[in-house]
């Protein structure tokens, strides 16, 4: 249950230093400061993102379904919320932590306080505490479980119901963030190409980056069949970014099996990099902590060239038989070619902080998928060609088709 403070007619909450709020660790570990959003409780998976900008985009990002976002940018909430950069519908995150949040917005382009924006959507949040010491341990610890609470100061009984509440490993999490019927994204100018798109997630500047190349793109509830993504006989489908455990998404691997059958070009991005991954035979694990932030360097192997780029993801595609979750991933990628059902395929990208795998692409079907953020609202933009790279295979595809 939340209750809304008093709030001022400029959009700032009055009292706001009066409210206490608890951060609770499932190994233990406590933090104490002052409420931010809403009042109330909430659990969740603890991540940290280091952007230093974008924290709407993060907000409102369906990835981030289920999990506490801790900003290891000390002030957050300068440029307030606006109405063009959300990422979906609503604010996303199970919980929000931040250091100093800004007492007003500053840019032109606001509507609301960031705290007003987090009353209003029910998200609980705390902030004055010490972040950087908070991210040190969940570097240290790992991703886990948390809650904040701003209406109980004991640490025993928050701590009670965070190790209680489920873990994000085995959480099937997509189709409660998926759109529940379809809708068509207009290509902008001229209508090129059509993509089906299955939503397990997806962000609003997905479709857009593919609007703005000619692509009119149809939106699937992310159950959809591979009969029903090709019923309209698209020139290619795309897999979105989404939250929870790849290993669950069953439904999906199968989706996207059935258009590698049909040898339909196809793209996908985070949470699709997984799915297409296991759809060729590899496995998925949990990452320590995960990759949150839009700042971290991946490697193109077929270039030579280091991209800095957008990502959200806890989990990774299983690079190489035997490697363990648990083992450091200097070498942890596949520089090979590697069989899978539908030709050999290679790992394309590999992050150089930790040598995870990045993405994927198939040599002799027409596939490929990246593990980060293209699309990046935010920034930065290193990445964007890759919706070039799609267009290509598609007019590929289409040349080939028209030359049946």
């Amino acid at each position: 249950m939340t209750t809304a403070p008093a709030w001022r007619s400029d959009g700032l909450r009055q009292n706001r230093h009066e409210g206490a709020a608890l951060l609770v660790l499932e190994d233990g570990r406590a933090f104490r400061g002052e409420s931010f959003g809403a009042i109330g409780q909430t659990l969740g998976e603890a991540v940290f993102n280091t952007g230093m900008t974008g924290y709407q985009e993060t907000l409102t990002d369906p990835s981030y379904a289920g999990q506490v976002v801790v900003m290891t940018a000390p002030q957050i909430g300068n440029t307030g919320m606006n109405d063009e950069d959300g990422e979906s519908d609503g604010i996303q995150v199970a919980g929000f932590v931040v250091r100093d949040p800004s007492p007003r917005p500053s840019s032109w382009r606001s509507r609301r306080s960031l705290e007003s924006a987090l009353v209003d959507a029910g998200v609980v949040g705390i902030s004055g505490i010490d972040t950087r010491a908070l991210t040190r341990h969940l570097r240290e610890r790992g991703a886990m479980r948390v809650g904040i609470s701003s209406v109980t100061a004991d640490v025993e009984e928050v701590l009670a119901a965070v190790q209680a509440a489920p873990q994000m490993a085995g959480a099937d999490l997509a189709p409660g963030v998926s759109t529940k019927h379809r809708y068509v994204v207009a290509a902008l100018g001229s209508p090129r190409f059509r993509v089906a798109a299955l939503d397990l997630g997806i962000k609003t500047m997905t479709p857009h980056r593919m609007a703005q190349r000619g692509i009119e793109v149809q939106v699937h509830p992310a159950r959809t069949t591979a009969e029903g993504l090709l019923a309209d006989f698209p020139d290619g489908v795309f897999i979105s970014n989404g939250p929870g455990d790849p290993a669950t998404a069953d439904y999906a691997v199968q989706a996207v099996r059935g258009v590698l059958d049909a040898g339909v070009p196809l793209f996908g991005i985070c949470f699709g990099n997984q799915i297409l991954g296991r759809a060729l035979g590899l496995s998925t694990y949990k990452l320590r902590y995960g990759h949150h932030g839009i700042n971290l360097p991946v490697l193109d192997r077929a270039t030579g060239k280091v991209e800095v780029t957008a990502h959200n993801h806890g989990f990774a595609i299983q690079a190489r038989e035997g490697s363990g979750a648990g083992e450091p991933f200097a070498a942890g990628y596949r520089p090979e070619p590697f069989d899978t059902p539908y030709g050999p395929a290679e790992i394309s990208h590999v992050c150089l902080n930790d040598g995870v795998a990045e993405g994927l692409t198939c040599l002799e079907t027409p596939a490929f998928s990246v593990q980060y953020h293209p699309e990046a609202a935010a920034g930065p933009h290193d990445a964007d060609y890759l919706f070039d790279r799609f267009v290509k295979l598609l007019s590929a595809a289409k040349g080939q088709r028209g030359h049946a």
